[in-house]
C-alpha cells in the first residue's frame, strides 16, 4: 500500500482525507505566451483503505484514444472506489496534446526520457515530477496508449516476459491479446519496473482517431481489474471477455514490397493463413495491382490504414510465436 501519514495522503501539495475527492494540479511550465497550464490530477478516496491505483493516458500528445479511456473511467464514477484510492491523469503531454503532436515542444518524446531530471529539458522535467510526485504514492499503474499515426493496434497489453504478477494481471484485464515485448530503454514502463511498480499499458487503436471497440477493451479491462483488487463500485457489472486472451511471444512485421497505394483486405485481430491474401498494393495508372500474403499463420495485431505507402513501410503486425 502507498505511504500514508495519519491516513492523509498528500500529493502535489494538495492533502486528501479518505472519503475526498480533490483536483490537484500538474504544472510544469507556462505556455511561450505566459499562459499557465493547469493538468488535472483527479483524485478520489474511499474511507475505506485500500490500494492506490494510478490511471495514465496521454504521454504521447497525439493518442486521443487513451485520453477517451480515462475520461470514460471519470465521467462513469469508476474512479470512485469502494475501498483505497484512485488517481487519474488524462492527459501528461498537455503540451503535445495542445498542439496535436507526439512529441514535446522541445521535440523529445517523454516516453524515452524517464525518469527525467528536475533541470533538464521540458520533457525530462514533466517525466521527473510524475516519477518523484505522483508514482511514489501508487501500488498498480495502468498506462493507455495507441499506434502510431495511420498504424491501426489490436487492443492488446504489453508486458515483458517472465514476470508471473503482471501476467496474472494481463490475464484478468481480459484484452484480446497479451504481447511480450522488452522494457524500452528510459520508458515510463521500464521505470515503473525499476521501482518496484506494477504496470499494464494498454495499446489499441491508432492516433488522432477514436474508437469504440478499443474504448470499450480499455474501460471494461480497467474495471476488471479493479474488480479483482475489490475496488469497483457495486453499481457497476463486469463483463466476461468473449474469448481467453492470446498470449503472444514473437511477432513480425509484414513490409511493403513496393511503393504504390494500399489497401488492407485482412481485418485486424483476425488469424491468417500462411499464404492468404492480406491486401494489395497498386499504382494511380490501373497497370499495376500486386496482392500482399501472409509470410506465415497468425493473428493480426496491427494493420497500416494509410492509403500510400513505400517499399519497406510496415503494413500487418503478425503472430508468429504464441505462448504454450
Amino acid at each position: 500500500m502507498a505511504n500514508t501519514k495519519n491516513n492523509i495522503l498528500t500529493i502535489l501539495g494538495t492533502s486528501i482525507k479518505p472519503g475526498e475527492s480533490i483536483e490537484a494540479n500538474f504544472d510544469v511550465a507556462n505556455l511561450h505566451t505566459s499562459t499557465p497550464v493547469n493538468v488535472p490530477v483527479i483524485i478520489e478516496r474511499s474511507k475505506k483503505p485500500g490500494p492506490v491505483v494510478l490511471f495514465t493516458a496521454g504521454i504521447h500528445g497525439d493518442e486521443v484514444n487513451g485520453v477517451e479511456i480515462v475520461r470514460q473511467l471519470i465521467a462513469k464514477g469508476i474512479n470512485k472506489p469502494k475501498c483505497g484510492t484512485i488517481i487519474c491523469m488524462p492527459v501528461i503531454n498537455i503540451f503535445g496534446f495542445i498542439n496535436l503532436k507526439r512529441e514535446f515542444p522541445d521535440g523529445r518524446d517523454l516516453n524515452r526520457v524517464f525518469p527525467g531530471s528536475s533541470n533538464g529539458s521540458l520533457a525530462s522535467r514533466v517525466a521527473h515530477k510524475l516519477i518523484h510526485d505522483i508514482l511514489p504514492h501508487a501500488d498498480y499503474i495502468m498506462d493507455f496508449h495507441t499506434g502510431g499515426s495511420g498504424r491501426f493496434n489490436a487492443p492488446q497489453i504489453r508486458i515483458a516476459q517472465n514476470e508471473k504478477q503482471l501476467s496474472n494481471l494481463a490475464r484478468i484485464f481480459g484484452a484480446p491479446f497479451v504481447l511480450y515485448s522488452k522494457n524500452l530503454n528510459k520508458s515510463f514502463r521500464q521505470t515503473c519496473v525499476k521501482l518496484g511498480k506494477p504496470l499494464l499499458l494498454f495499446e489499441g487503436g491508432k492516433s488522432f482517431h477514436i474508437d469504440d471497440l478499443i474504448t470499450n477493451s480499455g474501460v471494461n479491462g480497467a474495471k476488471r481489474i479493479l474488480n479483482h483488487l475489490n475496488m469497483l463500485g457495486s453499481k457497476f457489472k463486469v463483463s466476461t471477455p468473449k474469448k481467453d486472451c492470446i498470449f503472444i511471444n514473437e511477432s513480425k512485421w509484414k513490409r511493403a514490397k513496393y511503393s504504390g497505394m494500399f489497401k488492407a483486405s485482412a481485418g485486424i485481430s483476425s488469424k491468417v493463413q500462411k499464404g492468404d491474401i492480406l491486401g494489395n498494393i497498386t499504382d494511380p495508372y490501373g497497370k499495376f495491382n500486386y496482392f500482399v500474403k501472409a509470410n506465415n499463420t497468425g493473428y493480426i495485431i496491427n494493420v497500416n490504414e494509410a492509403p500510400i505507402v513505400y517499399q519497406g513501410d510496415a503494413l500487418f503486425h503478425i503472430s508468429t510465436k504464441l505462448k504454450d
